[in-house]
């Protein structure tokens, strides 16, 4: 199951002014890419305002969250294709 959702965040900057925008964000439980994921085990990745990478949260077996530029995103594509070639 794949779900895309939009979050709102509000930035609340030093002058006390708000600015709320919305990103875009792609949800999906990992059972069906690996193994030995349990259910309710899931991955969320989440583009930056900005659009130059990406929140990227799994729970999972060894839970983790971390951040990619669009950059590092792009390098990690190629070793991984790499790697299975």
């Amino acid at each position: 199951m794949r779900t895309t959702v939009s979050i709102t965040v509000v930035r609340i900057i030093k002058n006390k002014n708000m600015d709320k925008y919305t990103r875009k964000a792609v949800f999906s439980y990992l059972k069906k890419y690996d193994h030995i994921a349990n259910e309710q085990d899931f991955i969320e990745v989440t583009e930056w305002k900005n659009g130059e990478g990406f929140d990227v949260e799994i729970v999972g077996k060894l839970s983790t969250r971390f951040q990619l530029t669009r950059g590092e995103h792009t390098a990690l594509k190629k070793l991984v294709k790499k790697l299975d070639s």
